[in-house]
């Protein structure tokens, strides 16, 4: 059975040398945020992650969730392992203090949330999922459903869930059909929907789910569907759960992988209508629950980052224990991590996965200045910049995090096409991570259509200035190592510039233009903005071994990463450019019966 470690050596020096934490935890809602607080925070989570959640993975997988009786059963261990997170109030570590939370920044939870899905992403997908609950009943629903509800959320007593999808709708949410029928002061909701993830389970009294459905004079189309709250269980006067709702999971998916996260088919209405209660105004849901998949959005990007970082740590530990064949200047036989191309693969993984840790961690930040920051003008930017990165975070994690799963199955050999070492569940659960809260080519629409051509390309230029400032900080090196980093990192720079400039100038031209070239699009931003953030990391590492010698070989690992992100993952620039300017003709040539 595979182990688990955090990694909290390279995850304090994200949080502290390129995201920031030390000047968001100054922010006045942050004062809580003191450095012996932090890293208790960590090292405790890291505990949790290792030594409660991780043992449960393999196993998990192996007997899945099941459905019996009209409600779910979780596989051994996971009830207990709820309330564990419970009673150590996980749930609440980001927010607001009104409701019971902890006031503590996204930044640090984002670290935190890391190594719950390293440790075990199908348990994790829960208090996710609720996480984002909170987020959009805290900035929509009314003050009554916020203290009924989400303080129970806040406390982990209770979890949500997020009912979207329909059998014949997909991510075409204008053809959703689920009713709502105003009934006093609440609402009937009768439909159906599929693919709800902890649609149900065992690990609480209640769910709190979000559905979307449309009433009786709701105009056609996006604009005609709202949002409700529908409990499994409506709160009583007294605030305890009352009688079952009338809804249930009928099925649950067989799926690829995240076996014991139960992916649920939720029906609503069976007899006589489940009682939800309307959140935000009429004919309005959907921009109230992009709230909460924005949020899940970032979510499923650090999913990206955690599986690649578990399945890094297998291959790595493998590795250094497989004896098989011999290498030059050994005279004897050797570990596989001696060969050169267990070298490139377990050196994919590490670059990739740390520049993965940064854009997230990075992202994660411009959300407490967001919501914190000093002025309206610095609000404004790092909204500006949270829109931005959130949806490469969401798509180039999760696309990276396939490569670096299946270099982790690579790495062992045949033995990593046997289910018993582990090394494909990460490759299984990792699947998943690009096609919910919106496929890859959902958030590379978003990015290039919504993000750069609506405006220009105005809050792209201003990151491209920012990049364009370390180049001019790296010219001041005297690193052979970093100077080849800089010479990379100029041209990814170009190269995305060329990109946007051309999308800019000819998607007029071409109505299939932003489609055909959005996903190469989407892959180049992620691609250079790692080769930046690693920059930096090779920066402030260079910089740490001028004041300190503590610590000197985890910099020369920093800088060597560095080095190796750049001539070894940020040169595909030149690819994803060239991909772009091609535009969409060869793409939309074909007649559809010539396929």
């Amino acid at each position: 059975m595979s182990t688990y470690t955090a990694p909290l050596r390279d995850m304090r020096f994200v949080l502290d040398e390129l995201a920031g934490l030390g000047e968001i935890s100054r922010f006045p809602a942050y004062s809580e945020a003191t450095p012996d607080i932090v890293a208790a925070i960590l090292e405790e989570a890291a505990s949790q992650a290792g030594d409660v959640l991780a043992p449960l993975n393999q196993p998990g997988d192996e007997i899945g969730s099941v459905l019996r009786d009209g409600r779910v059963a979780t596989p051994p261990g996971y009830a207990e392992a709820y309330r564990q997170f419970r009673e150590s109030a996980w749930q609440s570590l980001p927010c607001n203090p009104d409701h019971g939370g902890q006031g503590l920044p996204q930044l640090l939870a984002a670290a935190v949330n890391e190594m719950w899905h390293s440790a075990n992403m199908a348990f994790a997908l829960c208090p996710m999922l609720t996480e984002s609950a909170i987020e959009l009943l805290e900035n929509h629903a009314s003050p009554e459903l916020n203290q009924l509800y989400t303080t129970k959320l806040i406390s982990g007593e209770w979890t949500g869930a997020m009912d979207l999808t329909e059998p014949q709708a997909g991510s075409d949410l204008a053809a959703i059909k689920s009713r709502a029928v105003p009934d006093g002061d609440h609402y009937r909701i009768s439909g159906q929907k599929i693919f709800i993830t902890w649609g149900d389970h065992d690990l609480t009294d209640n769910i709190v789910h979000l559905v979307l459905a449309r009433l009786p004079d709701a105009p056609p189309g996006i604009k005609g569907i709202s949002l409700f709250l529908v409990p499994k269980h409506p709160v009583q006067e007294d605030g305890s759960p009352g009688p079952h709702n009338d809804l249930y999971p009928v099925s649950l998916e067989h799926k690829l992988g995240i076996h014991a996260s139960p992916t649920c088919v939720m029906s609503y209405g069976d007899n006589g209508g489940a009682i939800g209660y309307l959140v935000g105004e009429e004919h309005n849901g959907v921009a109230c629950m992009f709230t909460m998949m924005n949020h899940a959005r970032l979510a499923v990007g650090m999913q990206g980052l955690s599986i690649s970082e578990r399945a890094y740590q297998q291959a790595r530990d493998y590795a250094r224990e497989r004896i098989q064949g011999r290498v030059p200047d050994m005279g004897d036989r050797a570990t596989i991590i001696h060969h050169p191309d267990v070298r490139r693969m377990l050196m994919t993984m590490k670059a990739g996965t740390e520049a993965m840790r940064a854009l997230c961690y990075l992202t994660a930040a411009s959300l407490d200045y967001k919501h914190h920051g000093k002025d309206e003008g610095e609000r404004k930017t790092h909204a500006e910049m949270f829109a931005l990165l959130t949806p490469v975070v969401k798509a180039w994690c999760t696309e990276l995090a396939q490569e670096l799963t299946s270099l982790g199955i690579q790495v062992h050999g045949g033995m990593g096409y046997i289910e018993e070492t582990g090394a494909a569940q990460f490759f299984r659960d990792a699947r998943i991570t690009t096609i919910y809260e919106g496929t890859t080519g959902i958030q590379a629409r978003d990015l290039v259509e919504r993000k750069v051509l609506r405006d220009g390309g105005r809050v792209l230029q201003r990151l491209l200035g920012d990049m364009q400032d370390t180049v001019a900080s790296l010219g001041g090196s005297n690193d052979a190592d970093m100077n080849i980093v800089r010479s990379h990192l100029e041209n990814g720079i170009q190269h995305l510039r060329e990109a946007a400039e051309w999308l800019l100038a000819n998607h007029e031209q071409d109505g299939h233009l932003p489609g055909a070239a959005s996903y190469n699009f989407l892959m180049l931003a992620g691609t250079v903005l790692g080769g930046w953030l690693m920059a930096r990391a090779g920066l402030a590492a260079q910089a740490k071994l001028g004041e300190e010698q503590e610590d000197a070989a985890f910099y020369r690992a920093k800088i060597t990463s560095a080095r190796f992100y750049a001539e070894h993952i940020l040169t595909r620039s030149h690819y994803y450019l060239q991909t772009v300017l091609a535009g969409s003709d060869s793409m939309m040539q074909l007649e559809a019966d010539q396929f």
